[in-house]
């Protein structure tokens, strides 16, 4: 069976180790970029707090001793159904079956300025333009007598109250407390203010009541402004208008607000979904096409537990990618009579780190909730066991035991290209 795998993320790296040396597979693994990104420590890397290698993998080194994955960098401009074909920007790919992991980008829902002015962060490259933006605020600020405009560089406005908003927001009131005025002691940081903007009436709203109320009380501990029931309308990359006509002025807008699958193109649009999600049936097969798979961000199924399709978290794709081994496993086997397996999310809980010793886990089975230091621990100890290769756990402990004890991140660095001067 030549398999395809379209994207290199959780689902789709997951997919392409449980098929690993399998007989009577051909596997593909394509994706842009030639590295697995380890997203939940986005945020890390954009305050500084961890290098961008050490929460990416290589996807070759993934697959250095199977037999039947080839990795392709490339670019996917098209799929045709119809003739069972991948295109990309080199060359063509015909595949027996298709699995489409590309997960989620972000969205800005139509607003072109915010799209201009607002910074992303859905890449290890969009976390490091963030710490760019974040770190170059601080050295203009130094050098001007203008007092507006050191207002503006020195407010930080995160829009979006679910766990991506609050761990940024967290991370940034720490570099507030225990970074910034030793690295710019020329600045008054009791003027620096932090802002977390969310649409609902809570933050972490997918979680339980519990740590709603506890994340918003960490935060305001922290000195952020925590605004509920507060959307954004417009930004100009000077100001943000909010829809009940208050503004904030401020040179730098996190938008953490809301992500949207992406779907390549030749899916045919009668199966997209909200949040441009394409719909899949139990067995994560699309509709009208027995060979082409959907699973994670970018899927949307409909179970009973689940009427409103799967929260866009990385155990439901890994899980979908479960389900789809052992159903492609079944059909390559022409002669078992196994019944093809039905997908059911098995929710093992969510949680979210807010800052220094705070954080909130929440279990389903049994019904539990923790806060506070041991949540934090409990975060800590799950992310480092999920990170790929034995050197990245390694360097990203020995970051968090640094960090930790010295109450410094060591990884403030501004990297920009410098102008040559051409000579004869």
């Amino acid at each position: 069976m030549k398999l395809i795998i379209i994207g290199g993320g959780f689902g789709g790296l997951r997919l392409a180790r449980n098929l690993s040396n399998k007989p009577g597979f051909e596997i593909t693994l394509i994706d842009k970029f030639n590295f697995h990104q380890f997203q939940p420590l986005f945020y890390q890397v954009a305050t500084a707090g961890l290098d961008a290698s050490n929460i990416s993998f290589p996807l070759r080194k993934v697959f250095h001793y199977s037999k039947n994955v080839r990795f392709r960098m490339a670019e996917v401009q098209q799929i045709i159904a119809t003739e069972n074909k991948v295109v990309t920007n080199i060359g063509e790919f015909n595949y027996d079956a298709l699995v489409i992991a590309t997960g989620a980008d972000t969205n800005f829902f139509g607003n072109k300025n915010l799209m201009d002015h607002a910074l992303p962060m859905k890449s290890t490259l969009e976390a490091l333009q963030l710490r760019y933006k974040l770190l170059q605020n601080f050295e203009t600020a130094i050098n001007t007598n203008d007092q507006k405009l050191i207002e503006q560089l020195m407010n930080i406005v995160i829009v979006g109250g679910g766990p991506t908003g609050v761990e940024l927001s967290g991370a940034i009131a720490d570099m507030k407390k225990y970074v910034l005025p030793k690295d710019y002691p020329e600045l008054d940081f009791t003027k620096m203010k932090i802002f977390l903007l969310e649409g609902g009436n809570k933050t972490l709203a997918t979680m339980s009541e519990k740590s709603s109320v506890d994340s918003r009380k960490y935060l305001e501990k922290l000195g952020v402004t925590v605004l509920t029931n507060s959307l954004l309308k417009d930004y100009d990359g000077e100001k943000i208008t909010l829809q009940d006509g208050k503004t904030i002025d401020t040179k730098l807008v996190i938008w953490a607000a809301g992500i949207k699958g992406n779907i390549p193109e030749g899916v045919d649009k009668h199966l997209i979904a909200k949040g441009n999600r394409i719909k899949i049936d139990r067995q994560c097969k699309t509709y009208g096409n027995d060979n082409i798979f959907a699973i994670g961000d970018v899927a949307y199924m409909e179970e009973p537990a689940w009427p409103n399709g799967h929260p866009q978290v990385a155990p439901v794709a890994m899980q979908m990618a479960d389900t789809i081994a052992n159903n492609l496993r079944s059909i390559e086997m022409k002669s078992s009579k196994k019944a093809m397996e039905e997908f059911v999310y098995n929710d093992k809980g969510s949680m979210a780190t807010v800052g220094r010793n705070l954080a909130v886990v929440d279990m389903p089975k049994p019904k539990l909730h923790f806060s506070g230091f041991l949540a934090w621990m409990i975060w800590m100890g799950l992310h480092l066991m999920l990170i790929l290769g034995v050197k990245n756990r390694f360097f990203v402990f020995c970051n968090w035991l640094y960090n930790y004890f010295t109450y410094d991140q060591n990884l403030r660095l501004i990297f920009k290209e410098v102008n040559k001067k051409k000579t004869d």
